[in-house]
């Protein structure tokens, strides 16, 4: 199943944030810890890489995700130009406290009288932005929810005397290429539920749950994960809670928002569902199965046109 969402607003949103990067001296990222290139906008690169803005990546949510590949994620971004990586949770306020000392850390020049530090905060919905912006600044200054895409308009605050925050919507971006970023995005609540099937997305966390943290799977759910596929794994959900519907069949939507939750708030035990390996080998496969399109597409004009022309001849 192939995942897009880009609601109306974040066109806008997007064009407003062009239109401010001129105007910033540093970008801070905020991902999501336990997928941190798929929770990576590529629009914000672009724009923040066409100004030449440096950025510092915030990998939120550590307490959800598993360390050994948050360690690995940070090494990944701290080898590139311009980029500090920032593993922290914003549920710890000395987390929060370091953020200010870093961002200027990037832009040394800034953060005098005469030259305010001015930061714009991006990231996707619903990776803890605006609790982030709520914590800086120690008051609710931007609407916090479970949904994503609870954020929908630009904002201009200071942090103090000599630092500007503008904060702006969770932007998504219009095509997400791979369909496995799609499903992890869907997994980890960063996509309207109104662009997705619920069961298809826990079928993909499950497969992935599987070949990565089954000793989770059984010691929250009980059961033996040999020989299951995502499919099984939600039926086994639903079999051990005793979700059935009228005829005795298991109630696989129930299950599936069961195994959902239980990954999204920690139950499940600190997963991530990408390291920088697991990334490069995805990206490996999209490539490989892209040009394999590319070249049946490419032989089956050929062959229209083959045919066309012999038509031609025939007339």
């Amino acid at each position: 199943m192939s995942i897009q969402w880009f609601p109306g607003h974040m066109n806008s949103a997007k064009k407003q944030a062009e239109e401010q990067m001129e105007n910033i001296d540093l970008v801070i990222e905020v991902l999501d810890a336990r997928l941190p290139e798929a929770s990576c906008n590529p629009l914000v690169d672009r724009m923040r890489k066409f100004r030449q803005r440096p950025c510092l990546k915030i990998l939120n949510k550590i307490d959800l995700a598993d360390p050994v590949a948050t360690a690995a994620w940070k090494a990944y971004y701290d080898a590139q130009d311009g980029v500090t990586a920032y593993p922290m949770t914003t549920k710890k306020p000395l987390d929060v406290a370091r953020i200010p000392q870093l961002a200027l850390s990037l832009a040394p020049h800034r953060g005098v009288p005469t030259k305010p530090l001015r930061i714009m905060i991006m990231g996707i919905p619903n990776v803890g932005k605006s609790t982030l912006m709520n914590a800086l600044l120690k008051k609710r200054v931007a609407k916090v929810g479970d949904e994503p895409a609870v954020t929908k308009t630009q904002q201009k605050l200071y942090l103090d005397k000599h630092t500007v925050l503008v904060d702006t919507p969770g932007l998504m971006w219009p095509k997400i290429e791979m369909d496995s970023d799609g499903m992890m995005l869907a997994a980890s609540h960063a996509i309207g539920t109104n662009a997705l099937i619920e069961e298809e997305v826990a079928f993909f966390l499950g497969d992935l749950l599987l070949e990565r943290y089954p000793h989770l799977l059984t010691a929250r759910y009980g059961f033996k994960t040999e020989g299951m596929d995502g499919i099984a794994v939600v039926e086994n959900v639903a079999a051990r809670r005793g979700f059935r519907v009228r005829g005795g069949e298991f109630d696989v939507e129930k299950a599936a928002h069961v195994l959902l939750h239980d990954y999204r708030s920690g139950a499940l035990g600190r997963i991530s569902l990408e390291t920088p390996a697991t990334r490069a080998a995805r990206i490996a496969a999209h490539e490989i199965e892209k040009a394999e399109k590319a070249r049946i597409a490419a032989e089956k004009a050929a062959a229209k046109a083959e045919e066309a022309a012999r038509g031609k001849r025939g007339t």
